[in-house]
């Protein structure tokens, strides 16, 4: 497939109209895949007014929010790459608190929980404690718009993914020496999961300033 280079602005334009076209009576659960190079929270962020401004309710749910306690996460290590694939991110948690709450069809009297109540973080990783953080509730119709790493492959409900793709080498120049550690983690993502393929939207971002849309 061919890419198209549009600007940032222009691709935020053009995801949140793809997003506001759903369904107005149904929630819609946003996966902002790719690694911390690829600035998938600030693609995110910048996402939150033009919905908003085309009538939807809009919570932001940074993937870090879920992680899974130091305890569990470095058992093995501070930089094993295949933990860090594997374990780091509380997909129980998330799939629980955010994903499955906003599940089109299903009501509180199967699941036991006010459908439309989300949790928008369960653990501060940094001081490895939960957060604390109140429930807040959406409309249906509104949007959750989550960003992190390694999203993809995982049986976790989105109902509209897009992933920010960066080649090997530019992932590599654009990590910091202290992350590198992380980067065979994202060679087995893209050898096992091949996100690019599985995701909805897939932007090439060399460089964050200057995107190309892959397919949208």
């Amino acid at each position: 497939m061919r890419a198209r280079p549009v600007s940032p602005s222009l691709l935020v334009e053009e995801l949140a109209d793809l997003i506001a076209d759903r369904p107005r009576d149904a929630w819609v659960r946003v996966a902002v895949d790719g690694a911390p190079a690829a600035e998938p929270g600030r693609v995110a962020d910048d996402l939150v007014e033009p919905l908003r401004l085309r009538g939807r309710e809009v919570l932001r749910v940074p993937a870090a929010g879920f992680l899974r306690p130091a305890s569990l996460r470095l058992e093995f290590g501070r930089t094993d790459p295949d933990v860090f694939y594997d374990e780091w991110l509380d997909v129980g948690g998330l799939t629980r608190e955010v994903l499955e709450p906003l599940e089109a069809g299903r009501t509180g009297r199967r699941t036991g929980r006010r459908m439309g109540r989300v949790l928008p973080s369960l653990w501060d990783s940094e001081r490895d404690r939960a957060t604390r953080a109140d429930y807040v509730t959406l409309k249906p119709g509104g949007v959750v718009l989550l960003d992190g790493a390694l999203l993809l492959g995982r049986g976790l409900p989105f109902d509209v993914t897009v992933h920010l793709s960066m080649s090997a080498a530019a992932l590599a120049r654009r990590t910091p020496p202290e992350e590198r550690w992380t980067l065979p983690a994202y060679e087995r993502y893209e050898r096992e999961i091949g996100p690019a393929r599985a995701a909805d939207v897939v932007v090439r971002v060399e460089d964050p300033r200057h995107p190309a849309v892959v397919s949208l």
